[in-house]
């Protein structure tokens, strides 16, 4: 008898056995909560920064020209030769300026010779008063001449107009240059470095003088240099319809001059937004994002489009979309869909 109960027994244990087992594999693993780390929602008032690129230049940054056109004799500077002021760069042929002097003075002694001998004939009645004032005329018309002669032939050699560095060589010995074209650029050390950018006009308007700036350089890795905006432009540019910003940058005397630069500037005034662990944020796409939060039982996620601001370091400002948001998802985010169950961690 014990036997047969034996073989009856086990039958029915297995059988019950594998009734649990089948009954525990009908738990959908969808319905398995998964964990997940959440971080907090703060509100600060904080700047939104400004961005923009630009390139380092002097503050005192010209073409240097010839006042007459003319064959180019001579440039003694190469580009990035540090010159002195009053330091002769470039000189044109004296062939034609010369003679052109000579025959202004020459002109303007025949005008004097004229004018006296006339004076002196009105004196003895010989010659009318209209005669000798006409002769005054001429003189004074040729003594002009002969004081432009000079003056052309003066500028007919550049000088360095201050301390400062040779940025730029256009024009080499034998070539012909017009009257204004540029021959050197030139930049003045006087007054430093500076860095100019192009803001849009909803950028432009939020940065008054005074705002600090951070300024990297792509040359320069991990280094920062601080700034400060010292020229806001008065009108848009016709071309790009930017506005241009000068950035001042005391610590970038010894740079060379054409950087490419990322510039950040900070303007004074704030506004309040909602910040959040940059991680938290999915599938952004410029203003566009999308974040995870934690139904108010705990239990389920829930999924958030918001509109991103900017960031600032770790951190996504955010514009709208967090409305009564206490917490968002970090750890564990990629993995969810929209009313996945949860298991926040502590």
């Amino acid at each position: 008898m014990n036997r047969s109960l034996a073989w009856f027994v086990i039958p029915v244990l297995a059988l019950a056995a594998s009734s649990c087992t089948d009954a525990a594999s009908n738990v959908s693993p969808a319905d398995a909560p998964l964990t997940v780390r959440v971080a907090p929602v703060t509100r600060e008032a904080i700047t939104l920064p400004v961005i923009a690129t630009g390139t380092l230049e002097p503050k005192d940054a010209a073409d240097l020209s010839f006042k007459v056109g003319g064959v180019v004799a001579r440039v003694l500077v190469e580009e990035g030769d540090r010159v002195q002021k009053g330091q002769v760069l470039a000189a044109l042929d004296l062939g034609e300026i010369d003679p052109a002097v000579a025959r202004a003075r020459a002109a303007a002694e025949k005008a004097e010779r004229d004018h006296a001998r006339l004076t002196r004939l009105h004196a003895e009645d010989v010659v009318s008063l209209a005669q000798m004032q006409d002769a005054a005329t001429a003189l004074e018309a040729a003594r002009a001449e002969y004081d432009a002669a000079r003056f052309n032939r003066s500028h007919a050699v550049i000088s360095a107009p201050a301390d400062g560095i040779v940025l730029r060589r256009y024009a080499e010995p034998g070539e012909i240059v017009s009257a204004g074209s540029a021959v050197l650029g030139f930049g003045g050390r006087t007054r430093g470095q500076v860095i100019r950018v192009g803001l849009a006009d909803r950028d432009f308007v939020r940065v008054h003088d005074g705002d600090a700036a951070t300024v990297t350089f792509d040359a320069y890795p991990g280094r920062s240099f601080a700034g400060v905006v010292t020229e806001r432009g008065g009108s848009a540019d016709a071309a790009t319809g930017t506005y241009r910003v000068e950035i001042s940058l005391p610590g970038a005397a010894s740079l060379a001059s054409g950087l490419v630069g990322r510039v950040e500037i900070r303007p004074r005034a704030s506004q309040s937004v909602s910040l959040v662990p940059v991680e938290s944020l999915l599938e952004a796409n410029g203003e566009q994002a999308s974040v995870y939060t934690v139904s108010a039982d705990g239990q389920r996620a829930e999924r958030r489009a918001v509109r991103l601001a900017f960031l600032s370091g770790s951190r996504a400002a955010i514009a709208s979309g967090l409305d009564g948001v206490a917490m968002v998802v970090t750890e564990g985010a990629g993995r969810l869909d929209a009313g996945d169950r949860v298991e926040v961690l502590r």
